[in-house]
């Protein structure tokens, strides 16, 4: 059975995004955009929602044909929208417009390749909340944007205890955390 991974890019203070800030922070050094572009980190179908569809396809629209959008392009895409309509311009994607909780239930038990999700929040968090991640990987920016920051990742998540599995460090700084996830119905040692 294919494995499902929840994978973030975060702040140290736990935001996906801040205002005025580049992309990665701006600190996407050359050892971690090594490791995103290697074949391990392409053998997977990625999973998304509509708003990180539209965003992502429209970097991709855009991209040189030598980029890693281009890469991102010829890999397979599930996006999960009741707001989308087909035909998708992205090539290699198919749209969900069903349930994504049962929708990837099924893509556990029969897809070829393991499932990784690509921003997302929402989705992240249903899916977490059914158990249906096995892995649950961030990689922490040295930054806190406080002042900027944007789309906190956790906020209305459950509560969830997290077993680490894999660390490594980027760059003299970035901080790659891969965890085995477990949700909570309360803190420890209560009956909630």
């Amino acid at each position: 059975m294919p494995r499902l991974m929840v994978d973030f890019i975060i702040s140290l203070d736990g935001y996906a995004a801040a205002d005025g800030w580049p992309g990665l922070w701006g600190m996407g050094g050359p050892e971690y955009l090594a490791w995103i572009d290697s074949d391990a980190e392409k053998q997977h179908t990625t999973l998304m929602g509509a708003t990180t569809y539209r965003l992502m396809a429209g970097f991709a629209a855009q991209a040189p044909d030598d980029s890693a959008f281009a890469e991102l392009s010829a890999m397979p895409k599930v996006i999960f929208s009741s707001t989308l309509r087909t035909p998708l311009d992205w090539p290699n994607t198919e749209l969900v417009a069903g349930d994504p909780v049962a929708a990837v239930r099924d893509l556990k038990k029969d897809a070829e390749r393991p499932l990784r999700t690509l921003g997302s929040l929402t989705l992240c968090r249903s899916l977490l909340v059914a158990g249906l991640v096995d892995r649950f990987r961030v990689v922490v920016f040295p930054v806190i944007t406080g002042a900027t920051g944007r789309e906190r990742i956790f906020d209305a998540y459950p509560d969830v205890r997290l077993d680490l599995v894999e660390s490594r460090t980027f760059d003299g700084g970035l901080q790659l955390l891969e965890y085995e996830p477990t949700v909570l119905k309360g803190p420890p040692g209560t009956d909630g």
